[in-house]
Parts: C-alpha cells; sequence; structure tokens
C-alpha cells in the first residue's frame, strides 16, 4: 500500500528551505537540512524525535512513513539543495538550542575536542564525525570556526552531527579554563610540540585542542596546555599533516589509553 505524502498546511515556500543555508535563518527558524539518503537514514535511527519532515522527490521508504513528508520535482529540490549533486532527499532537523551558549552541558564526559578557528567546513565536519566515532562526547568550536549546522559541515559529518553535543562560542577559552578546573587534561596539538603522542594514554580526562589550519593553536590556548604533543613525520616529504588528518591519529591514540 502507497503511503500518502503528509503536508504540514500551509506549505512553506521553496525558499524556506533554500535560506536554511544561512546561519541567521537557521537559527531564526531552529532548524537544518541533512541531505543524502544515507545520512538521513542515519539521523532518522540515532535521532528520531529530532525530524520534522522530510522533503524527497520519489517514493519515501516505510522507514519515513511517521513523518511529514513534503513532495518536489527534481527542479524544485535541486533549487534548494546545496549539495553540488543532489540526491533527492532531505530532512529538516532540530537545531540543538545549546549549540550557541557559553555554558558546558550538565553531563561533559570523558573526552572533549576543542577546534579553534579551523574554517575550512570540510575539515570541520570531518572532525567532528571522527570524534564521534573514537567517542568523544562534545566538541566546543571558537565563534571564527565554521558553523557545525552549515551545509557543508553537516555533509562533511556524515550524519553524525547530533550523536555529540556541540558549543560554538566566543567565550571558548571560559569553558577551557572551567574544564581544566575540573581536572581535565588540556592536550595541544602543536607542530613545536616536543612529547611523544603516546603521553596522551597516560591522561584520565581530556580536552584535545586543534588549531586553524594555518596559524594552529592561538598563544592564549597554547598557554593554558597542560601538554603540547606534536606526530612525528618525514618534514623532508611534507611539512604538516592535515588538521583533519592529525585530529584523527589523536582521537585514536585518546582510545588506547593504559
Amino acid at each position: 500500500m502507497t503511503t500518502p505524502f503528509r503536508d504540514s498546511p500551509p506549505l512553506k515556500p521553496l525558499k524556506w528551505y533554500k535560506d536554511l543555508a544561512e546561519k541567521e535563518a537557521r537559527r531564526e527558524a531552529g532548524a537544518f537540512m541533512v541531505e543524502g539518503e544515507r545520512a538521513v537514514r542515519q539521523i532518522i535511527t540515532a535521532h528520531p524525535e529530532a525530524v520534522q519532515e522530510i522533503v524527497i522527490t520519489d517514493e519515501p521508504p516505510p522507514l519515513f512513513a511517521r513523518y511529514t513528508l513534503r513532495q518536489v520535482n527534481e527542479s524544485q529540490f535541486k533549487s534548494i539543495s546545496a549539495a553540488k549533486t543532489p540526491q533527492g532527499i532531505a530532512a529538516v532537523v532540530k537545531l540543538p538550542a545549546e549549540t550557541y551558549a557559553n555554558e558546558l552541558p550538565a553531563v561533559i564526559g570523558e573526552r572533549v575536542l576543542l577546534l579553534e578557528v579551523i574554517q575550512d567546513p570540510g575539515n570541520c565536519g570531518t572532525l567532528i564525525r571522527t570524534a564521534a566515532a573514537f567517542g568523544f562526547a562534545g566538541v566546543i568550536l571558537s565563534e571564527k570556526c565554521a558553523d557545525p549546522f552549515s551545509p557543508k559541515v553537516v555533509q562533511s559529518a556524515a550524519g553524525s552531527i547530533l550523536s555529540l553535543w556541540l558549543r560554538r562560542t566566543p567565550d571558548y577559552l571560559a569553558l577551557v579554563a572551567a574544564l581544566k578546573k575540573q581536572e581535565y587534561a588540556v592536550i595541544a596539538a602543536d607542530l613545536r610540540g616536543e612529547e611523544d603522542p603516546a603521553a596522551m594514554r597516560k591522561s584520565g580526562k581530556i580536552l584535545l585542542a586543534l588549531g586553524n589550519e594555518a596559524a594552529g593553536l592561538s598563544p592564549e590556548l597554547l598557554k593554558m596546555a597542560d601538554c603540547r604533543l606534536k606526530i612525528p613525520v618525514n618534514a623532508t616529504a611534507a611539512e604538516s599533516l592535515n588538521v583533519a588528518v592529525c585530529g584523527g591519529i589523536f582521537m585514536y591514540l585518546a582510545t588506547r589509553q593504559g
């Protein structure tokens, strides 16, 4: 039996969906878009309560039947999609209200990632996805990082964007100080660091800090670090690693404590 499409009257104009690519529109609407069947399925499976609507060009799978469905043609979907090659399916998802708060969550978790001025949305999304994969509980982002709910970050996070708590705030250094008071070890990824990455295994609760793709971490954050670690590389072949690759290695090591 074919599941009928259900629209919540009145229909929102297509421009409303397109505008979700902009930060202010997302915050005003309290929603963001997740595109692609795989990412949408992951969001529905892990966070079914966060999905507000499904926009689709074809007949929806049974998994989507419980949601408000909006059917559009391919041309209409392309007009609202931020993807280079739209897949014809997107979910409108509730924006976590605490994302832009200046306070830590009540339950922080043992491992936290900090991103300082990570401006490339691909790197930002990949790091959020990697943090989720390696069991990090949350990610703190400086205000000059790519917005975590921008289309390219969400695409790079591949459905993992709601799998941990996020804080994007100009007061990120205050959050670092608060974590230090709670006995988190601040571990800075630093090209000028001298300690072996294996030193991370001796830490208990950790805050792993990664800096800007070109400039690295700020002097203010480095002063707050309990240790500065670097990944040894063949400098004659490559001066440094991509920040997302570097972060992935460090996060993997963080899971191999003891």
